[in-house]
């Protein structure tokens, strides 16, 4: 078997997920990126062995058991030992509580939570045996306190963050770091540029976090030594109100 070292980021994208997987791959990682339609990441595979790095692209719904057993498996078996796992699916809706389905609510809470839950589970399965490995869950804003208008994502924000708080208390003694950033602002992703233009605006003056800023900052809790482990810390750029 490729004992190449691995990382799995589940929810890559074009932001952060993907500049989180770029990073590592510069490190000598194979890059193994997943979200619910492989097609889509090809993009992002081209880029980063454009530049000399080694990247996977995997077809999975974080939300079904199955399909997460069997990634995790192929990835340790053809691929190499999972090192580091990031969570990074983002499930933000807004809606006033009279709006809100029961559809959408079960919908957010399952890719949120459901889905953080299996990826680190599976996580820990796999890195206890070695004694080793980062497990960092990407939490947001709504982790920290609910807004109106936007009770399903921070009902489901929550939650992960307890099931970090749980695994971190739980896994730390056994040598894996668990770790939950929270991202406090807007990112810049196609989304931000296109929806909310007054926004994206603030890049100009460094008001909107850079999505490899924040991977480099992934990288940086990954080689935290153990004796100065991180568990949870914000990211937002510096003209952010908190």
């Amino acid at each position: 078997m490729n004992q190449r070292k691995a990382i799995l980021v589940m929810g890559a994208g074009d932001a952060t997920g993907g500049a989180i997987a770029k990073r590592f791959a510069r490190e000598g990682y194979v890059a193994c990126v997943a979200r619910r339609h492989a097609d889509k990441l090809q993009p992002l595979v081209d880029a980063i062995e454009a530049e000399g790095g080694t990247a996977r692209a995997f077809g999975c719904d974080a939300r079904i058991e199955a399909e997460v057993l069997e990634l995790f498996a192929t990835i340790e078996q053809e691929v190499g030992p999972l090192e580091a796992v990031v969570f990074n699916i983002g499930a933000n809706v807004q809606f006033a509580i009279t709006d809100t389905t029961e559809r959408v609510y079960r919908k957010v809470w399952e890719m949120a939570a459901l889905a953080g839950f299996l990826t680190g589970r599976e996580a820990a399965r796999v890195m206890q045996a070695r004694a080793r490995g980062t497990i960092i869950f990407t939490g947001a804003t709504a982790s920290l306190r609910g807004r109106a208008n936007f009770s399903a994502f921070a009902s489901a924000k929550f939650a992960l963050r307890a099931l970090a708080q749980s695994m971190a208390r739980e896994l730390g003694p056994q040598g894996i770091h668990v770790a939950h950033p929270i991202i406090d602002g807007a990112i810049d992703t196609a989304f931000i540029r296109e929806t909310f233009p007054e926004l994206y605006q603030r890049k100009e003056q460094d008001g909107i976090l850079n999505p490899e800023h924040i991977a480099e900052t992934y990288w940086q809790i990954h080689g935290q030594p153990r004796d100065c482990w991180v568990h949870e810390l914000d990211l937002r750029p510096w003209t952010e109100t908190f």
